[in-house]
């Protein structure tokens, strides 16, 4: 270096990717953190719906001292059992067949991106390549993945976006009719569009859109990212609406706050990823399919997801019955426990005073508080914290 550097606070050897709130936590429990000045907050965020077991728990803890004491990393040139016992688990426990292990939410939608084209391509050989996605939809941040996002502000800046990806309104049969053709390799779609503001799909959508897929040679890659792992009352959102996708994606709650995702395929797949298909230096390592077990094993063997519909009903009725008739709220929507408040005003303001009245929430878009509390989350806890969105909801008003 010619000169020397002026020194600077540590957070500014950080690119300014993120909004944060000034709070720093170092210490979780449960469904509880503790930032670094010993302020204790009630969690209804779970790292956007990551730490769904709660934090640090015990079981996924053990396995990852035990793998961290045996082998960390070897690469995917070699059998990786661990791996191998991850995958079973969600295929004995899934519709699917077959399963890539990744990093992150935005590669494992990657991955399902690129096998349905290569199926389509190279298996089929018909030259398909177009993905349809929906309007206020979330895939993720790389490039391909933030194409397939029906929301202009993640691509600003970006351009040239990959070609092949359309965009139609969501829960329209019609639109979806109108655009297909010759080049549709695949739709893809959140059952409940979490960033987009907690929308559910309907049920007759759902229904029509698979049929219109199958009867058109059209894959179906649903984007569980959010939704998977018990959240939204079964272990996946697709089982809800009584359907089998050719794909569907994982991450953020696969691993208890372990970076780790996965793309799961039908066994027709297979063939389009064969060896040097596709890759992951660091996807399915030791380390991540240990938590990937644990996780899975906790969720599958204490029924979590039957608890999860049980705590979310709780959830729904005391939202509903607190806030009925409030002039800020317009609407309480969700499924499990993945909730949001809709209100008539931006909710910013609300964010921060849960903050500081010891309550985490997160938005889903401008206008909506979003509520992701952990699948093993009491009735203690949501009482609490209904009562304390209720009081900060009727102070919004006042304001």
């Amino acid at each position: 270096m010619s000169e020397t550097k002026v020194a600077a606070a540590p957070e500014q050897s950080l690119l300014p990717t993120y909004a944060r709130y000034p709070i720093a936590l170092v210490k979780g429990e449960g469904s509880w953190l503790w930032d670094d000045k010993g302020n204790k907050y009630l969690d209804f965020m779970s790292g956007i719906a990551v730490t769904n077991l709660g934090h640090a728990p015990q079981k996924v803890k053990e396995a990852l001292i035990k793998q961290l004491d045996e082998l960390w990393h070897v690469s995917n040139l070699f059998r990786i059992p661990n791996q191998e016992e991850a995958a079973h688990l969600i295929t004995s426990n899934s519709s699917g067949d077959a399963v890539f292990f990744c990093n992150s939410g935005a590669e494992a939608n990657e991955a399902a991106i690129k096998l349905a084209r290569r199926y389509q391509q190279k298996v089929l050989n018909n030259g398909r390549y177009e993905i349809i996605t929906f309007e206020s939809s979330f895939h993720g941040r790389t490039l391909a993945t933030l194409t397939a996002t029906g929301q202009e502000k993640v691509k600003e800046g970006f351009a040239p976006l990959p070609e092949g990806f359309k965009y139609i309104p969501y829960n329209d049969i019609e639109a979806l009719k109108a655009v297909i053709s010759d080049k549709t390799a695949a739709v893809m779609l959140e059952l409940i569009q979490a960033e987009g503001g907690i929308f559910p799909a309907d049920q007759a959508f759902v229904e029509d859109l698979v049929k219109l897929c199958e009867e058109n040679g059209i894959l179906v890659i649903i984007d569980e990212i959010q939704t998977g792992m018990g959240r939204t009352g079964k272990l996946f959102a697709y089982e809800h609406y009584g359907i089998e996708p050719d794909i569907f994606t994982l991450a953020k709650g696969l691993g208890s706050g372990f970076p780790v995702g996965a793309a799961v395929a039908k066994d027709k797949l297979r063939e389009a990823f064969g060896p040097g298909s596709h890759g992951s230096t660091f996807g399915g390592t030791p380390i991540a399919t240990a938590a990937v077990k644990a996780t899975v094993e906790t969720i599958v063997g204490e029924n979590l997801p039957q608890r999860a519909a049980e705590m979310g009903a709780y959830l729904m009725d005391e939202l509903k019955k607190e806030l009925a008739g409030h002039s800020f709220v317009k609407e309480v929507r969700g499924q499990g426990l993945i909730v949001g408040i809709e209100c008539v005003e931006p909710v910013g303001p609300v964010l921060t005073a849960a903050q500081e009245q010891g309550l985490l929430v997160i938005s889903a878009g401008p206008n909506v508080v979003r509520l992701l509390p952990n699948l093993l989350v009491t009735k203690e806890e949501i009482d609490q914290a209904v009562a304390t969105l209720k009081q900060l909801l009727a102070n919004a008003v006042k304001a």
